[in-house]
């Protein structure tokens, strides 16, 4: 494999997750049964949904009762009531409601109905997002490396919109083991010019190159390995992609 290759595995026919059950070693069986072998420096992509479902992030709905406040964005938008009341619950800040539902979790994230989903969820149940990504990442990086003895890296995504473009992509909420940016400042452009900034997302970018893989709807295909990409790890964590407030030009 030259060094401009990067290869992207599918754990295909990975088992339907339960809560509570043990992501690491459904892993590892995944792998086995793929007839794939981890490598040093591999990094496994995984979605979200099934990170929120091992960690019972699972809401009845049910054991809902709306309030006042999602009662009235509901009826103006014509939303679920209780999708709006558990977007509420989840959020730190409400930052829109006109037509959609906007708002800022405890990680950060800005997102539509702080990032709960119904697909692929059983009838009447809804799924949170994983209280703290990089902290789910930063367990099952430490558990895989020990289980299998390599270098690894974890990034755990979930499939967000854009204000400026149509259309979702896979993006990184999570990390471990990976530095969520490339810094090219201080390199030279294609003619010998210095690159005073020049910042690259790239958990978001392998997010992105795992997702044509993985998909939105049935294809239970939430683990994805990338192989060949060279990267280095730092303190930082997906929670330091987040704008600040005070940078945020939508707010």
């Amino acid at each position: 494999m030259s060094p401009e290759t990067i290869q992207a595995f599918a754990l295909a026919e990975f088992p339907v997750v339960e809560p509570h059950d043990n992501l690491v070693e459904l892993i590892l069986k995944s792998v086995e049964q793929s007839k794939q072998d981890l490598k040093d420096n591999d990094i496994l992509v995984i979605a979200s949904k099934i990170v929120s479902v091992s960690e019972n992030r699972i809401v009845n709905a049910i054991d809902v009762k709306p309030s006042q406040k999602a009662l009235e964005i509901a009826s103006k938008n014509d939303f679920d009531p209780i999708h709006v009341e558990l977007a509420i619950r989840e959020c730190v800040e409400v930052v829109r409601t006109e037509g959609v539902l906007i708002t800022q979790t405890s990680t950060g994230l800005i997102c539509n109905f702080s990032g709960i989903d119904k697909s692929n969820a059983p009838e009447g149940k809804y799924i949170l997002l994983p209280r703290n990504p990089d902290s789910s990442a930063s367990q099952y990086l430490k558990s895989l490396m020990n289980s299998t003895g390599k270098k690894l890296a974890i990034i755990v995504t979930d499939t967000q919109g854009r204000p400026w473009r149509r259309g979702s992509v896979n993006l990184a909420i999570g990390c471990a083991g990976i530095a969520p940016f490339k810094h090219n400042k201080g390199k030279k452009d294609l003619y010998g010019r210095v690159l005073e900034r020049s910042t690259v997302c790239q958990v978001d970018e392998i997010a992105m190159l795992a997702e044509p893989l993985m998909g939105q709807a049935g294809k239970r295909v939430p683990v994805v390995i990338v192989r060949g990409y060279s990267y280095s790890a730092s303190e930082e964590t997906a929670k330091d992609i987040n704008r600040p407030k005070h940078e945020d030009m939508f707010r």
